[in-house]
């Protein structure tokens, strides 16, 4: 059985929550979708929390693919971005390097869609989606970045699942939220409680103006 952790954000506490609730389903096998650890309350710890697994497949976010080639688009990104080190020492370079998406058991995964790591689908059909698919047709793809989990049919025949996010679920439910996909194929939405209040507070302990951003969205579980 395979475990879909996606979001994560140095969210340790909600990490264990997943990884031990997966595990007690019966997942052997992980797909790590990205933004893992970095400007975080535990950057190194969730890293070595997520190596610790076994038989994982690892993609890059766009938290990963900022470490080497920020958003110089997004003035206001890179501002709250330099009020925090990533912490995730000589990872860096390995993370950035990662793979974009991966196809496993005729499933496709991306971070974003994909397009990009930063442009992902909404809960509700959007006019011109399609052109976030890139030219696929006719297959799921499993993706994260907006931190909300729903499953919808996409354009192009596309089956469209975001397992939403480990570490700062931003649609309305505070617990932790992530995927499971058994062995007939069917995918299996999970949520899981972790401590809000321990986690916010480390949040807003790295202050800055993401530290702060960060802890409210854990706190209401949105924006």
């Amino acid at each position: 059985m395979l475990g879909i952790l996606y979001d994560i954000h140095g969210n340790l506490p909600a990490l264990e929550a997943a990884i031990a609730d997966a595990e007690s389903a019966g997942a052997d096998r992980w797909l790590l979708g990205g933004d893992f650890a970095s400007w975080s309350p535990w950057p190194k710890e969730t890293l070595e929390r997520l190596r610790a697994l076994s038989r994982t497949t690892w993609i890059r976010g766009n938290g990963e693919r900022w470490l080497r080639d920020p958003p110089l688009d997004r003035p206001e990104v890179l501002a709250a971005l330099a009020e925090t080190r990533p912490g995730v020492g000589t990872d860096e370079g390995w993370l950035h390097s990662l793979q974009t998406q991966v196809e496993l058991d005729g499933v496709l995964y991306v971070h974003g869609s994909p397009l990009s790591d930063v442009e992902s689908f909404a809960p509700e059909p959007q006019p011109g989606e399609e052109r976030m698919l890139a030219g696929v047709r006719d297959r799921t793809v499993v993706f994260g970045h907006s931190h909300v989990q729903f499953r919808r049919p996409g354009p192009n025949g596309s089956e469209l699942l975001n397992p939403g996010s480990v570490g700062m679920p931003l649609d309305g439910d505070t617990r932790g939220a992530y995927a499971l996909r058994r062995e007939d194929g069917e995918f299996e939405f999970r949520r899981v409680e972790f401590d809000v209040e321990r986690v916010a507070a480390a949040w807003r302990a790295l202050g800055g103006s993401f530290g702060r951003m960060a802890a409210q969205r854990i706190e209401r579980g949105s924006d």
